[in-house]
C-alpha cells in the first residue's frame, strides 16, 4: 500500500524534472504540467492526473486505500521516462534553428518582393 509520503516524494521528483527540463516553476504537479502543456504528449498529462488524484485522496487515511499503488507506480515510472529522455540543449538548438529559419524566409519572400515590384515598375 502507498503512503502519502510515497505520493510526495514522487510528485516532488516530478516537479524537480520539469523545472530541469522545462523550467518549470510550479508548486503543485497539476499546475505544473498545465505549464508545460503541449510539449509533451496527451498521456503524459492523463498519467499525471492519476498522481494528481492520488496525492488529492491522500490526506484522509480511509481515502487512501482507495488509491492503486501500481497505477500510480505505473504512471510515475512512464512520466519519468519520457521527461528524462528530454534533451535540454536540443531543444535550445532547435527553437534557435526555427527562428533562423523563420528569418531566412521572411528576408527570402521580402527580397522576391522588391525583386517582383521593381520589375513591375521597370527599373530592372
Amino acid at each position: 500500500m502507498m503512503t502519502t509520503q510515497d505520493i510526495q516524494a514522487k510528485e516532488a521528483r516530478l516537479l524537480e524534472l520539469a523545472k530541469e527540463k522545462f523550467g518549470v516553476r510550479a508548486k503543485t504537479l497539476s499546475r505544473a504540467m498545465k505549464k508545460i502543456g503541449r510539449r509533451v504528449p496527451a498521456r503524459l498529462h492523463r498519467q499525471a492526473d492519476v498522481l494528481v488524484e492520488a496525492q488529492r485522496l491522500g490526506g484522509h487515511p480511509k481515502l487512501m486505500m482507495q488509491v492503486d499503488g501500481v497505477a500510480v507506480i505505473k504512471a510515475f515510472d512512464e512520466i519519468v521516462a519520457h521527461l528524462e529522455t528530454i534533451d535540454v540543449a536540443d531543444r535550445r538548438k532547435g527553437a534557435l534553428l526555427n527562428l533562423a529559419a523563420a528569418l531566412v524566409f521572411n528576408l527570402l519572400v521580402v527580397v522576391v518582393l522588391v525583386i517582383l515590384v521593381l520589375r513591375w515598375q521597370g527599373l530592372v
